[in-house]
């Protein structure tokens, strides 16, 4: 079975397709809150995903970083207007330090073909 990395760089790619399944790169943010970031970040996985050949219809599970948690309502309400109502995945939030004190959010997808 092949794989296929899109936007691959010294350190990582931003996605990996093996068989029927992408595998999205942690994707943060611009801007100063947690629903900017939150925003930004949920683009960037519209346009990974529209580059695998998928949407956020298929995602499978999303796992959520939060640098607090007392931002979960706020992200959760990004998070809500982005995601497929029909289709929504398995989801986990966890709290934790990012790569940076400015990221405030990551999104971990994964998504079928």
């Amino acid at each position: 079975m092949t794989i296929k990395r899109i936007e691959a760089g010294p350190r990582m790619s931003q996605a990996v397709i093996h068989g029927n399944t992408v595998y999205l790169a942690g994707q943060v943010g611009e801007g100063a809150t947690v629903t900017e970031q939150s925003r930004s970040a949920l683009a960037e996985v519209d346009r990974l995903l529209a580059a695998a050949g998928t949407d956020k219809s298929k995602i499978l599970q999303t796992i959520i970083y939060l640098s607090d948690m007392s931002t979960f309502a706020e992200m959760n309400a990004v998070w809500e207007a982005w995601v497929d109502p029909n289709n929504t995945p398995a989801r986990a939030t966890s709290q934790g330090a990012l790569a940076t004190p400015d990221y405030k959010v990551e999104f971990i997808v994964t998504a079928a073909l």
